[in-house]
């Protein structure tokens, strides 16, 4: 009997070891598909977003860094979906915070993924998992020329 019930609980723990060892693809969606989301439209209003290296306004006045890092419920999406989700989630956080500090853009954004910094002038890196979905984006707050 003793040896049918650790039989069983050595077979419970290798049906849960998948899950230990969950999913974490990498996925690049570009800023522009971000924005051009139509809630995007809307809920980002007055504030520019430039990843470091794109074509950015002339700033007038920097104002410090941040760091966002959203996370999104992958069940039921597909990847970029969910990519899309956690972006403008890091986005919106990003506005509110410009919108307080009288800041109209954020500027040198940079995927920050545990504190990894990876940069692309096009793209956000984004982690699709199993569960969850999140990124993590660094960027500076600014005044820019209109």
């Amino acid at each position: 009997m003793k040896t049918k019930k650790h039989l069983l609980a050595a077979l419970a723990l290798m049906a849960l070891a998948p899950l230990a060892h969950a999913r974490d693809t990498i996925v690049n969606i570009p800023l522009a598909d971000v924005l051009a989301m139509p809630e995007a439209q809307t809920d980002l209003e007055g504030v520019s977003f430039h990843l470091a290296g794109a074509a950015t306004p002339k700033v007038v006045k920097r104002m410090g860094e941040d760091v966002s890092n959203p996370k999104t419920n992958a069940f039921n999406k597909s990847a970029d979906q969910a990519c899309k989700w956690a972006a403008l989630s890091a986005l919106k956080a990003f506005h509110n915070k410009a919108k307080s500090q009288g800041a109209n853009a954020v500027i040198d954004i940079v995927s920050y993924y545990k504190k990894n910094e990876t940069r692309s002038d096009t793209t956000i890196e984004c982690h699709d998992g199993t569960f969850v979905t999140g990124l993590a984006l660094k960027g500076t707050y600014a005044v820019v020329s209109k």
